[in-house]
């Protein structure tokens, strides 16, 4: 890895992005940051250009959309292309209903995003990874890709996809340098209950009554140690939970 990694961030305006982005700017990475919502952006790089006294490079990109995708980071100017980590941040939970009662906008949304976002944005960054002999690719999973829970089927399924694709990476790479990481964080608490409830903020807060949820900085802390183990330590895969819970389903409320 260079001195000076190049880390693309995405999903990063809000969460564990913007963790993630707090993080390495602190240890002196140079951030490309990329989210749809650029007002959010633009405030998160005004804290850090404040905090650290650097400058991140901003991305409008909805992962979604594949031809953007890939013609957004191959416009990347010269000094930004060599991308060294790529955090696949990106993601969100819609909806708690059961399959047969299902919103069907909801599963193209979650799919859309969690996985087809993931493979696109790997699919436009990787080649340079190979070609240029270094890179690190950190996928943000969920113990949700491990054990479904009930009313997640949709988002269980693309995050256990995520894990799949994960793993088949490290064989496809096997033999370069380039490492592949996977954190499965549980209970964080960020916007994503409110955004799978769609905005719904009362049934949000009930999510994380009575225990204390991983926060945001929790996961990005884990997401900076493992990018910054030496060259042939890969952390696989980390599962990332509170005390407070054992299990998708089991946790502890006082």
């Amino acid at each position: 890895m260079s001195s000076t990694p190049i880390v693309l961030i995405t999903g990063a305006s809000s969460g564990i992005g913007a963790a993630c982005a707090t993080l390495f700017a602190r240890s002196g990475a140079k951030l490309i940051l990329a989210a749809r919502r650029q007002d959010r952006l633009k405030e998160l790089a005004l804290d850090l250009e404040q905090a650290f006294g650097i400058q991140p490079y901003l991305l409008a990109l909805d992962v979604r959309d594949r031809a953007e995708v890939s013609r957004v980071l191959q416009a990347l100017p010269p000094e930004w292309a060599a991308i060294d980590i790529l955090i696949n941040n990106a993601g969100l939970s819609r909806g708690l209903d059961k399959l047969h009662t299902g919103v069907v906008q909801d599963w193209e949304e979650m799919i859309d995003t969690n996985l087809k976002g993931l493979l696109y944005v790997t699919r436009a960054v990787l080649p340079g990874m190979v070609e240029r002999g270094r890179g690190h690719v950190v996928n943000i999973g969920s113990i949700a890709g491990r054990q479904p829970y009930p009313g997640g089927n949709v988002y269980c399924a693309s995050k256990a996809a995520v894990r799949a694709i994960s793993e088949g990476l490290k064989l496809d790479l096997l033999g370069t340098p380039i490492r592949v990481t996977e954190i499965q964080p549980g209970m964080v608490e960020t916007e994503f209950s409110e955004v799978r409830f769609h905005g719904d903020s009362s049934r949000a807060a009930a999510v994380y009554q009575g225990l204390t949820p991983l926060t945001a900085m929790d996961v990005a802390e884990v997401v900076l140690f493992a990018t910054s183990r030496p060259p042939h330590v890969n952390i696989s895969e980390v599962l990332l939970l509170p005390t407070d819970q054992a299990s998708t389903t089991l946790v502890h409320r006082r």
